[in-house]
């Protein structure tokens, strides 16, 4: 890592923002904190000493000022549906890397479609979800999977202890409820499903000690957007324990607060990630704290790889594909707990 380098953050001053911008000064970079809200720019750039360029996705020239003399930029503004176009359209003219956070499945999707091939063509580097959700699942399946070139199917369950969504995830949900309708979205057979039915609840044993735990299955989440983009596994889905849903369904959950002068919650998370081909079953499991604090060093870690050359490929491209994946989440030793099961098969 070359120390000093500028990196744009828009929507600096976000929940999920703010972790960055410390994550990237305790990596030795300079945030360069950037959105809209010229108010809260000011007092996050007071509070860690930078300086703070307002822009909106509504103005490319000022999109284009936010970027100017950054060596990449990471996007933590939600609505993603909003946000991402603009802000990649930038890193294109700046000829720069962009990563995101987004856990927006429709955001996702349009990335992917959008960008692919002018950006493999371009030789530029695009990684959405580089995030918890999207990232972390992604890493661990493409872990799982070790010298496998296939598998029948894929299965990635997440256990939050809670589920206390910041206002950003509110505002996301959203948009992707007013997107999608009364549909909700599954990947079988190598395709998405549009489906009108209930969601399944389930029970999935997870490592202990939390063992045998009621879930909804099917409940979608970026990383089964990721994981086909470079997986050959026709079939992925997602869990979530029930408790957690209940959090985030219900409107009067108040938002994650501090429980450290980190400004990490108590929140914890487990997340199993199992990949199954011909009754042969490999397992990737990685737990820790807080998943909005989390984001931060998923995100600065890939970052850094960008950066420094440590990467496989170019254009848009998830987690496990650009990366050397176990070598990855071994990095992020200090803020998970990390069980790479022995691989077998």
């Amino acid at each position: 890592m070359e120390s000093g380098q500028q990196v744009a953050v828009f929507g600096a001053y976000g929940h999920t923002g703010r972790f960055v911008v410390t994550e990237l000064a305790a990596r030795g970079y300079v945030p360069v904190p950037s959105g809209r809200n010229a108010r809260a720019l000011r007092g996050l750039a007071d509070e860690h000493g930078l300086k703070a360029r307002v822009a909106t996705v509504e103005d490319a020239a000022s999109l284009d000022r936010a970027l100017r003399g950054t060596a990449a930029v990471i996007n933590c503004a939600g609505p993603f549906a909003t946000t991402t176009g603009p802000v990649i359209e930038a890193a294109l003219r700046a000829k720069i890397p962009y990563l995101d956070v987004a856990a927006e499945l429709e955001a996702n999707l349009d990335t992917f479609a959008h960008y692919r091939e002018r950006a493999r063509e371009a030789g530029a580097v695009i990684v959405p979800a580089m995030a918890f959700f999207g990232g972390l699942g992604d890493l661990l399946a493409t872990a799982a999977m070790g010298d496998w070139t296939a598998a029948d199917e894929a299965h990635i369950a997440y256990a939050l202890s809670s589920w206390h969504p910041s206002a950003g995830t509110r505002l996301s949900g959203a948009v992707s409820r007013e997107r999608r309708g009364d549909v909700r979205l599954r990947y079988g057979g190598g395709q998405w499903e549009r489906r009108t039915d209930a969601a399944p609840v389930l029970r999935w044993t997870f490592p202990e000690p939390l063992g045998v735990r009621e879930v909804i299955g099917e409940f979608t989440m970026a990383d089964v957007v990721t994981v086909p983009q470079h997986l050959a596994i026709p079939d992925v889905t997602t869990y979530m324990t029930t408790e957690a849903v209940r959090d985030i369904a219900a409107s009067d959950t108040p938002a994650p607060t501090a429980a450290d002068r980190s400004g990490r919650s108590d929140q914890t998370f487990l997340v199993d990630a199992v990949v199954r081909s011909s009754g042969v079953e490999r397992r990737a499991t990685a737990s820790g704290r807080d998943i909005y604090a989390i984001t931060a060093p998923l995100v600065v870690e890939a970052l850094d790889r960008v950066l420094t050359g440590r990467t496989k490929t170019a254009g848009v491209a998830p987690a496990g594909e650009i990366f050397d994946a176990p070598d990855f989440l071994r990095a992020l030793a200090p803020h998970i707990a990390l069980d790479l099961h022995p691989q077998h098969g």
